[in-house]
């Protein structure tokens, strides 16, 4: 006899898979010990393929979600990751020792099962035994079939529940892996290739936004959590490499809600020798390749709103956009405190620091973002907020600055970058004046950076995508959370 299994907890239903297990050890059946299985095919494919399997020995294997039948006749769902299949067992066909194994089985257990395929008289294609083995014992009980998990924040923290019960969850991760991959084919055949930049970074330049600090214990040195892509990226530009993307977790300390949480998934690509033009062009055409690669249409559906990728999407500026919306023209508005005087006058919330250009685009959030649903290009930001993009030439009040918006949401944020080292060390000191008034999103003066530019940068298109948000409008998922496999959440102790 081997020791017995530990007791993770007292219920009565615990307890008595915990004495099958117990029971299964004493009899040398311990499922704990076998290491492989002779699985030779999955069941969706058995299913699809039924005239080619029938009357066939398969194995397959998997988890029991359920069981029914009595005596000497059982019936078993088994699902494995393509789907499940049923499973016909008889005691005349298993014996009296393994058919009374099989009556002891749990919902949740994984198994293996060898037979022969078939349908049955109610026309279900299914397996019938031949041989049955017990791979893995569950210890704890799966939630019940017909409530399943419905408690949306013990789904978040027990995703491994989450996935085995609710199907459609399983299809959203498979979406959002194709969705990844299809991006990267798409780039890669654009001569694109992907890169891998640091995470753990002195200076965590790139972004607004307020990084996590963590210590260094080797160097005794702070270092933070990467917030953007960007200045590496661009240091490779420098390095002759032209077009560059990378696909990775960046960290930024702020709140969680329905779109935001503080770890998520950015791409960020550059490409030499074109401009936001350009990069508006890359994305129309990314986003129309990865719906009709993914999804086999350009028209998708979230929330029972439909936006329509197949068409050219909506090209208009910032200012045009406020005019639209709020019926303010920010063309007339020609100083710091006129801009105030109209925000008073709509209401929209500001800060003394705040100049013309910041005011802007609080108008801009406040009146017109719900309304961009589908597919648009809000141009040619205000320098106030674009540190580290080119000035238009014929309005260095604005820059060659673009967002993406759908759904009302931001999908990506792209620039003509600047590279001139000259005015980027002007933006970086600007920046810093508004560390010092409290601004905990400013970005500091990187001095590797300003070299590289220095060494010389060409001219350059850039763009970050929120990829988490891009497979929320593909997979209709209400929230972020939904679309990452484990979100942050908060410790069940504090």
């Amino acid at each position: 006899m081997g020791n017995k299994p530990q007791q993770a907890n007292t219920s009565d239903v615990i307890q008595a898979r915990y004495d099958k297990l117990q029971a299964l050890r004493d009899a040398g059946r311990d499922p704990f010990v076998i290491t492989t299985s002779d699985r030779d095919v999955y069941t969706a494919t058995v299913k699809e393929n039924f005239e080619e399997y029938e009357n066939k020995d398969v194995c397959v294997a998997g988890r029991i979600m359920s069981k029914r039948g009595k005596g000497k006749v059982s019936f078993l769902d088994l699902h494995d990751k393509t789907g499940k299949i049923q499973i016909f067992a008889k005691f005349d066909d298993l014996g009296e020792v393994e058919y009374g194994f099989l009556k002891k089985w749990d919902i949740g257990d994984i198994v293996e099962v060898k037979g022969f395929v078939f349908r049955t008289q109610m026309g279900e294609i299914s397996i019938h035994a031949t041989a049955v083995k017990l791979l893995s014992k569950s210890l704890k009980p799966l939630p019940e079939k017909y409530h399943g998990l419905t408690n949306t924040d013990l789904r978040y923290r027990q995703r491994y529940v989450d996935l085995i019960m609710n199907p459609e969850v399983r299809d959203t991760f498979v979406k959002r892996s194709k969705i990844i991959a299809s991006i990267r084919r798409f780039l890669d055949a654009q001569d694109f290739i992907e890169v891998e930049t640091p995470m753990l970074v002195a200076n965590a330049g790139g972004a607004a936004a307020r990084p996590f600090v963590t210590h260094f214990n080797a160097l005794d040195e702070d270092f933070k959590l990467r917030i953007s892509l960007e200045l590496y990226l661009k240091r490779l530009i420098v390095g002759g490499l032209e077009r560059v993307y990378e696909i990775g977790r960046v960290f930024r300390n702020e709140g969680v809600d329905t779109r935001h949480n503080p770890e998520f998934t950015l791409m960020e690509l550059y490409q030499a020798y074109t401009d936001y033009n350009g990069m508006m062009d890359l994305t129309e055409n990314l986003y129309r390749h990865v719906a009709q690669d993914v999804l086999g249409t350009t028209v998708i559906t979230y929330n029972g709103v439909e936006m329509d990728l197949g068409k050219p999407f909506e090209r208009i500026t910032m200012v045009d956009a406020v005019k639209k919306y709020a019926g303010v023209d920010f063309n007339e508005i020609k100083t710091d405190e006129e801009a105030k005087a109209i925000a008073k006058e709509h209401h929209v919330e500001f800060e003394d620091r705040h100049k013309k250009g910041d005011i802007l685009s609080l108008f801009f959030e406040e009146y017109a973002e719900e309304h961009l649903i589908q597919p648009t290009f809000v141009m040619d930001h205000p320098i106030e907020i674009s540190p580290l993009t080119k000035k238009k030439p014929d309005n260095p009040d604005y820059v060659e600055r673009f967002e993406f918006f759908m759904n009302g949401w931001e999908m990506a944020n792209a620039y003509s970058e600047l590279n001139d080292p000259i005015d980027q060390r002007e933006r970086f000191k600007a920046q810093e004046a508004l560390l010092a008034q409290g601004d905990e999103e400013a970005n500091t003066t990187d001095e590797d950076f300003l070299n590289a530019l220095e060494i010389g940068m060409a001219p350059t298109g850039g763009i970050g995508f929120g990829i988490d948000r891009m497979v929320m409008l593909l997979t209709d998922s209400p929230a972020i959370r939904d679309v990452l496999l484990f979100p942050t959440m908060k410790s069940l102790d504090k």
